[in-house]
């Protein structure tokens, strides 16, 4: 833990940080929504801090259709320089960025020395289409008190991959954290896992929530049965406000937050997405996909498939992933137990598999764009589909693709690379399953990118090759016009952000 003095010391660059903040000209933000609600937690749940002082802030990803959401369209190239690379704040919200304390199972080995080492909860804000409260939390933002010896920052590459991953999960389905922005900021990084010195950046998350199931962790740990009531009550209020006249809230909280997790996976498979390190201190209360760092796309299904090459024992595999999420809403209820009793909870907690039967069928079926029957015959046909895939070996994402509509799609997919797979006997149930299935409302084939012989993917191999441009040239080319070749597939399947 942080000394005293180290904590006075930082109390005054804060101080000194907020000053600094009065002077800043402020724009016209009228339409934007600010609070600071996560502060009314209190000093026990997190540490104010002041950012690091890039030496530059070149803006190289800026999602304005967020920004519109959150009614900061507006904001010029620079006004967003200067919020989101050198972290001025914005009107009404925080006053000084809050490094969020945590603590969380890796690899489920429990780690009590957690917290955000290089981020911090930067401001809220609401989504002016529903009034949700968002945040704007930070990666490669600087050191913090739960650093651990590290350096606070983010390489350049880590933050393009982390756009590209949440900008094809979003168009995919998937609820995802947005990469609000991204700025390269002029630092050369020492990484042992990529070529140094790396370039480095600063990115701004947007998402529903960040506080974590370590968060619980941390005030279970500390038996701190007063805070994690605090924290409970608030989660309640921002995120489940239809839970506040609950007979039992913990247990109330808990089936929520299942049935959330539990969906989020289903998105995943669907999506044939593997995170990479499902850590309980990556999964959120409100079911949210988040924090990418080694993550990949199915090349085909394979339940084995690893995305970390440090997961030796495939703990975090495609496969085993809804098994991991099962464990770590398990370790939630287990905080929960001084609010609650565990005759009470654990028959909440035995619905995170019944949740994730029936939410699998109904986002695979999403992704065909056809209309759900009944739950046996959904499972039974989602069941003969896994089947086809793991014999043949058969592209996933082009799958999806090209059966989009189910039989309407016939003619397209015996045009397709992968016609050969869908002439043998092992298909042969899957063309039967779609004779039994009505293609959905927003099917929308007609769409030019129905019309493609290849769906946009996004394996290793092809964001290994968007980066190389911008490693030995500075082209980022590819970059953007991968962007918009995924915001084609995002208008295709009807994901209106």
């Amino acid at each position: 833990m942080p000394t005293r003095a180290r904590r006075g010391g930082e109390r005054q660059e804060c101080d000194a940080y907020a000053t600094r903040a009065l002077l800043i000209a402020l724009v016209d933000m009228s339409s934007f929504q600010p609070s600071s609600r996560h502060e009314s937690l209190g000093d026990a749940f997190f540490d104010r801090v002041v950012p690091a002082t890039f030496p530059q802030t070149i803006l190289r990803h800026r999602d304005q259709r967020w920004a519109g959401r959150m009614g900061l369209a507006g904001l010029s190239e620079e006004q967003w320089l200067a919020h989101f690379g050198r972290f001025e704040p914005l009107p009404g919200s925080m006053s000084q960025p809050l490094a969020l304390r945590y603590h969380g199972h890796q690899f489920r080995s429990y780690n009590a020395d957690l917290g955000d080492g290089r981020g911090f909860l930067f401001a809220q804000g609401h989504d002016l289409s529903d009034g949700r409260l968002l945040d704007l939390g930070t990666k490669g933002s600087g050191k913090t008190p739960w650093s651990r010896g590290g350096d606070g920052r983010l390489t350049l590459k880590g933050g393009v991959r982390e756009v590209l991953a949440t900008e094809m999960l979003e168009a995919l389905g998937v609820y995802t954290s947005k990469s609000f922005s991204l700025i390269e900021t002029g630092e050369a990084l020492y990484r042992g896992d990529e070529p140094s010195p790396a370039r480095s950046s600063v990115l701004v998350r947007l998402s529903h929530s960040h506080i974590r199931i370590g968060t619980f962790q941390r005030l279970a740990y500390l038996e701190d049965t007063e805070n994690l009531a605090r924290l409970l009550d608030y989660a309640i209020a921002n995120y489940y406000p239809d839970l506040a006249a609950a007979n039992d809230r913990p247990v109330a909280f808990l089936e929520a937050v299942v049935a959330n997790v539990a969906r989020l996976g289903a998105q995943w498979t669907a999506a044939g997405f593997v995170h990479g390190v499902l850590n309980t201190d990556n999964i959120n209360i409100t079911g949210e996909s988040f924090d990418y760092g080694p993550w990949r796309f199915l090349p085909h299904y394979d339940p084995d498939f690893t995305a970390a090459y440090f997961d030796e024992t495939g703990l975090y595999s495609f496969g085993r992933q809804p098994d991991t999420q099962a464990w770590n809403l398990t370790r939630l209820a287990e905080c929960l137990l001084p609010l609650s009793s565990i005759e009470k909870l654990e028959p909440a907690l035995n619905t995170v598999w019944p949740a994730f039967r029936a939410e699998l069928p109904r986002q695979m079926l999403r992704r065909l764009g056809l209309q759900p029957r009944d739950t046996e015959s959904d499972g039974a046909f989602i069941t003969d589909l896994f089947g086809f895939l793991a014999a043949s070996k058969a592209s996933y994402e082009q799958f999806f693709f090209d059966w989009r509509g189910g039989a309407l799609s016939a003619e397209r997919a015996a045009r397709s690379p992968s016609a050969e797979f869908y002439a043998s006997e092992a298909f042969r149930p899957v063309a039967d399953g779609f004779e039994h299935y009505a293609p959905a409302a927003d099917v929308n084939l007609d769409h030019a990118y129905f019309a493609q012989d290849k769906p946009r993917t996004m394996l290793i191999e092809e964001m290994e090759a968007i980066w190389a441009p911008i490693a030995e040239r500075d082209d980022w080319t590819l970059f953007q016009s991968t962007l918009a070749e995924i915001a084609v597939m995002r208008d295709a399947y009807g994901i209106i952000p």
